[in-house]
């Protein structure tokens, strides 16, 4: 399948990009071989091969969560920018 001009102006109008005419050639060479090479993946056999989501096997990486003591609050607080009593100052984000 090759795309005309026309259809590489039409892809750039719904893309809303405004490509000269020299980008436009430009980019029809590069859909061309992005659309060939699209087509060449169609035709591999893929009969009996299962879906995979990952390629290869994915294990769970993290440590276990396990419960421990957190931070104390004049710790956790130490270098905020603003303090309000034990918790962290920011300004309001809600009209009144």
């Amino acid at each position: 399948m090759s795309l005309s001009l026309d259809d590489v102006r039409w892809i750039a109008h719904l893309a809303r990009l405004d490509m000269a005419e020299d980008e436009l050639q430009r980019m029809a060479r590069d859909l061309d071989g992005i659309v060939a090479y699209v087509d060449q993946l169609q035709q591999v056999d893929t009969q009996g091969i299962e879906p995979l989501v990952h390629p290869v096997p994915v294990q769970n990486v993290f440590r276990d969560d396990e419960p421990a003591p957190s931070l104390a609050v004049g710790a956790a607080l130490k270098n905020a920018p603003a303090r309000r009593g034990d918790f962290f100052g920011v300004p309001a984000v809600l009209e009144k």
